[in-house]
């Protein structure tokens, strides 16, 4: 079982969000990541917005990941979020998103931005694990899941 918290922390997973649109989506997360890293959030939401246009970071399966590289970062962080209600995100399958897990690289994070991407991607590609966070009643199950620590607040 992977354990993400090297690059997930508690108080970074959000269950029940509700977000009208994937504008709004982005927009709400890079406030909550501000929160994260002391960052500004226009920054956060500039980069996401300049990744999304180079194609979609929705991969499927109501599954996304946005990312992106931001001045004033020492190390990669991420943030997840289950959405109340799925949101439009101009996936490759056509679906709305409903898990979304932003990653966040300092600039200069080549190759760790990459190994993360790599290793969120993996997991949530898992069907089995996507189906225990659709199922997650609580922030604290979510993060559960990701810590690998399933025992302690699945539900």
């Amino acid at each position: 079982m992977d354990d993400f918290s090297d690059i997930l922390a508690h108080d970074a997973v959000f269950h029940d969000l509700a977000a009208p649109s994937k504008k709004a989506l982005f927009q709400t997360m890079a406030g909550l990541a501000a929160r994260q890293t002391n960052l500004d959030p226009r920054h956060i939401g500039d980069r996401l917005g300049e990744r999304e246009r180079l194609g979609s970071t929705g991969f499927g399966g109501g599954v996304a990941i946005p990312h992106g590289k931001i001045d004033g970062l020492t190390q990669v962080v991420g943030l997840f979020v289950k959405l109340a209600q799925p949101v439009e995100f101009a996936a490759i399958d056509g679906l709305p998103v409903d898990l979304v897990f932003l990653l966040l690289s300092p600039p200069d994070a080549g190759v760790d931005h990459l190994k993360a991407l790599a290793r969120v991607s993996r997991r949530l590609r898992d069907r089995a694990f996507v189906a225990k966070l659709r199922g997650a009643g609580s922030a604290d199950a979510l993060y559960a899941l990701f810590a690998g620590d399933e025992t302690h607040h699945a539900a």
